[in-house]
């Protein structure tokens, strides 16, 4: 259980659109040793990155129970930019339903301010949000970054780069 209070209880869908490096399992595809709805099947013996991992919403308590990854089909994660919204491959457009496309638009007014993130990841897609607009940056890749192009706080565009050219 979590400080929160919560637990997964019925939910794997982490266990469906995570990668875990250890298993090389690919984000989108149903771990090998997953039990759909019901667990882990190796739960005692599951990878470091597992054990390490919990979505915002069970950690969270000022996420709503509609964003239980099991209802939303959206799993909630952060990253050094900001936060990440991992749909189901199943349900690609879950994120454009109410509340939870009026709810991302309102993290991404107040994540343009503190130079924040909000990106939609469907399979290997990436759209990033603004509270104007999306950008669609289609499949980025484990050595590509988001690049943003500001005016004052405002993102303008964005495009994808190497991460090595952004080295130099």
């Amino acid at each position: 259980m979590t400080a929160t209070g919560r637990q997964c209880g019925d939910c794997t869908l982490c266990c469906k659109v995570m990668a875990i490096e250890e298993l090389a399992k690919p984000a989108s595809a149903w771990c090998p040793h997953c039990a759909p709805g019901r667990g882990c099947r190796i739960y005692p013996d599951r990878p470091a990155e597992c054990r390490t991992f919990s979505c915002v919403w069970l950690v969270n308590e000022l996420l709503e129970e509609h964003w239980k990854p099991s209802r939303s089909k959206l799993v909630l994660t952060t990253s050094e930019d900001g936060l990440e919204v991992r749909c189901d491959p199943g349900f690609p457009d879950a994120w454009r339903r109410e509340p939870f496309r009026g709810e991302l638009r309102e993290w991404a007014i107040s994540g343009e301010t503190l130079d924040m993130t909000v990106v939609v990841i469907v399979g290997q897609r990436m759209t990033l949000l603004t509270p104007e607009r999306e950008f669609d940056l289609g499949i980025v890749g484990p050595d590509e970054r988001i690049v943003r192009e500001l005016v004052g706080t405002r993102v303008v565009n964005a495009t994808v780069t190497k991460a090595s050219d952004l080295e130099r």
